[in-house]
């Protein structure tokens, strides 16, 4: 390492505890936008990131929104250097079922090398390392190898809806050559991966209503549509027993994996039984020809995410229901758009229904599917800075999730995004008992520390 970079590894490891101290005091700030009786203190969270990013020598200040504000701040002072934009949030799940933490979930505890907290992985953790490198930067070198802008928003779990305003208001203030997002993960223990690809999404939700109201079966059954009965039938034609979905036009533009991408997929070490056995299965299921992984990371799916009619409470009510109402997403792949699928989509399901009811459809959230570059000089410098911190190279995967604000840098702000996890997915985000490895911590923050001095280092080549 160059001696610039010795320093700033000297600072971590002489700050490692203060560093684990404030993101402690962090994740003790209960910041759930989801629920409006914590509006303060998740704007107490927004002032805390604020007042870190102040401390590294940022100019910094909270950007008001019709929602929680946006926390930017920037240090640039290399005109020749690139500048580097980083995403995070500051909001986090609700914790229920609290029943279910062992310890209470925002009050951090730290056990076998890990802090259990809310938000400890996702994404209050994985956003720190990348401020407290920064302050490494500044405090054992005197300045940035790079231009850094930081955007950390309180409102990626309720659907960022004043993020892209935000972006497309301040386009030129968040111009940048590249952005970096710490909200994945690393392919498994021991396993650091950098992320190139994400699915993208579309969910609806769509109701059948038949009768004005329940109805006694014995008297009217056979007569009429049953709602639940014809909603049931409606949507076990959307995939078939290939794993097939029947939308028509579905998988037109979907852009296949190369001979190279499914062998370096096939080459991951993935253990199909321990998977399964992880997930209480006893067997896979999926589209034919495809590899567990390749299904999940880059084929499109279609799955309906809950059903709401009739009666369910205990004992029977023999009733024909007045409605049903399916809760739908798919996930999408690159080259398919999202529009033209929830399109598709509504009319495969008004072209199905049976006579007699009456189908309304809402569509809700949705984005594309991200590829990013893997030949760029910006995924080479990753590649190396995350070999340096980690101590091997980091494997290449794509993620079957979708993270929206990846499409939406493209689409404002036409820049890729560099997707560094340092987290697993067995922390247990959004679920109970959320953790984050202190050691994947000081490594992620060594491997953005390390990243900015391999941007410049790469910026020429």
């Amino acid at each position: 390492m160059s001696p610039p970079l010795d320093a700033v590894r000297q600072y971590l490891q002489d700050h490692a505890d203060r560093n684990v101290g404030d993101l402690c005091e962090f994740l003790k700030i209960p910041s759930i936008s989801a629920d409006s009786k914590y509006r303060g203190d998740v704007r107490r969270a927004a002032e805390w990131v604020r007042d870190q990013l102040a401390a590294c020598g940022c100019d910094v200040e909270l950007v008001e929104t019709a929602g929680h504000p946006i926390v930017f701040g920037s240090i640039c002072q290399q005109p020749n250097a690139p500048t580097v934009l980083v995403y995070g949030h500051y909001d986090v799940q609700p914790p229920d079922p609290l029943d279910k933490w062992q310890t209470p979930p925002f009050e951090p505890d730290i056990r076998d090398g890990h802090v259990y907290a809310r938000g400890a992985t996702d994404d209050k953790g994985q956003m720190l390392t990348h401020v407290k490198s920064v302050q490494a930067w500044k405090n054992a070198v005197g300045d940035l190898p790079v231009n850094v802008k930081f955007v950390i928003e309180g409102e990626e779990e309720v659907g960022s809806n004043n993020l892209e305003i935000f972006l497309e208001e301040q386009r030129d203030r968040c111009s940048c050559d590249i952005a970096v997002v710490s909200d994945t993960a690393q392919y498994g223990p021991g396993i650091p991966a950098i992320t190139y690809g994400l699915r993208g999404i579309v969910a609806c939700e769509v109701t059948l209503t038949g009768p004005r109201q329940d109805l006694h079966s014995g008297v009217f059954g056979g007569s009429i549509a049953n709602p639940v009965n014809a909603l049931c039938s409606l949507i076990g034609k959307l995939v078939d027993d290939e794993g097939l979905i029947q939308i028509p036009g579905f998988y037109d533009d979907v852009l296949p994996l190369t001979d190279e991408e499914r062998q370096a997929f096939d080459e991951l070490p993935f253990n199909e039984q321990d998977y399964l056995g992880n997930l209480g299965m006893s067997a896979v299921f999926g589209e034919t020809g495809y590899t567990t992984l390749e299904r999940r990371w880059a084929r499109p799916t279609c799955d309906v995410n809950g059903i709401i009619g009739g009666y369910t409470g205990e004992g029977p009510k023999t009733i024909v229901p007045s409605f049903a109402t399916a809760k739908i997403s798919c996930r999408l792949v690159p080259n398919q758009d999202a529009e033209q699928v929830v399109q598709s989509l509504e009319q495969f399901l008004r072209d199905n229904c049976l006579p007699g009811l009456e189908l309304s459809f809402t569509s809700w959230h949705g984005c594309e599917a991200v590829l990013c570059d893997t030949s760029s000089s910006h995924m080479a410098a990753a590649q190396a800075a995350i070999e340096t911190a980690f101590g091997k190279a980091p494997v290449m995967i794509r993620e079957g999730g979708s993270i929206p604000v990846v499409a939406t840098f493209k689409k404002v702000l036409n820049v890729d995004t560099l997707l560094l996890g340092w987290g697993q997915n067995t922390d247990n985000l959004h679920s109970p008992n959320e953790k984050f490895s202190l050691e994947a911590f000081h490594q992620g923050t060594l491997a953005s520390a390390c990243l900015w001095h391999e941007l410049v280092q790469h910026h020429s080549l």
